[in-house]
């Protein structure tokens, strides 16, 4: 994701920055620290992700396995979930377990390659991932999380030719955490490199509009449908005033906060784009039904 600041400021929208752990050599502060925040978004995907790539088929008559770009991909968590035997609460077990703790990141890498490798689905799907944070992307990589990675914010620059080749057979582009760190600029920089039809699946904050990507997303024939039925706690709050702000965002917009940031919790919609003939095919509120 885009982040800039390292301390525990508020500087996007009252939000707490934890910018510190998204782009260090490994992912044990990024769990450690999220973890005492119960952060849960990435469980809530991998259900939602796999039901996607399982409907792939029948719904577009593509064969073959599914090239999936996670956008803000950080150290390759989503890939993890989405393409292994585990779940999150494994992940947290694992990069906050006192036998992990003093182990160099080179050889946490090394002992990654073997423990993800032992525990990949046979029909896994294909990883790309992007990040701004370099540091998480190089360890996606040398973990062997995602099957390419780019260190790149697109944001502040365009795509690197290696950057576009990858993009070509994207079919399903996921992102958990990081829309308002990156915007519509992004977007209407991915669309245009992928060579057919593409699919968005986005948990976005409900104190963050889509309305901008979305928009991006209908110039290239993109329906884009919001689950109703339901929202998904992300994380708690970091302190009092953190709450506050959420609860006034969401009110900006709207909404009510009961039950969900009233309550504690970040909560997060999501949104899904698509062509409009597989819209028509698959609602969106059927995919919750099967995840």
């Amino acid at each position: 994701m885009t982040r800039t600041k390292t301390s525990q400021s508020q500087p996007h929208g009252g939000k707490a920055s934890f910018d510190d752990v998204y782009d260090q050599p490994d992912p044990r502060g990024y769990f450690r620290t999220l973890g005492a925040l119960e952060y849960q978004t990435p469980h809530h995907a991998q259900r939602v992700f796999r039901r996607l790539l399982a409907a792939h088929t029948p719904v577009t008559g593509e064969d073959g396995p599914v090239t999936v770009l996670d956008l803000c991909c950080s150290y390759g968590v989503n890939a993890a979930l989405l393409r292994h035997d585990l779940t999150l609460g494994d992940l947290y077990e694992r990069y906050t377990a006192p036998d992990t703790a003093t182990l160099t990141s080179e050889a946490l890498a090394d002992e990654d390659r073997a423990f993800y490798a032992a525990r990949r689905l046979p029909s896994a799907a294909r990883v790309i991932g992007l990040d701004a944070a370099r540091n998480a992307v190089a360890y996606a990589r040398s973990a062997g999380l995602v099957d390419a990675g780019f260190g790149q914010d697109l944001e502040t620059s365009d795509p690197s030719p290696g950057l576009c080749r990858a993009l070509e057979p994207v079919r399903l582009i996921t992102v958990t955490g990081g829309v308002g760190y990156v915007t519509r600029r992004t977007f209407a920089k991915l669309l245009p490199q992928i060579d057919g039809p593409v699919w968005v699946a986005a948990f976005v904050l409900r104190t963050v509009p889509y309305g901008p990507i979305s928009d991006v997303l209908a110039r290239y024939g993109l329906v884009t449908q919001k689950a109703t039925s339901r929202t998904f706690p992300q994380r708690r709050f970091a302190d009092a005033a953190e709450q506050r702000s959420a609860i006034e965002a969401v009110e900006a917009v709207g909404e009510s906060p009961a039950g969900k940031e009233s309550a504690g919790y970040y909560h997060v919609d999501l949104f899904l784009s698509r062509p409009a003939e597989h819209a028509a095919a698959f609602p969106v509120e059927d995919l919750l039904e099967g995840a």
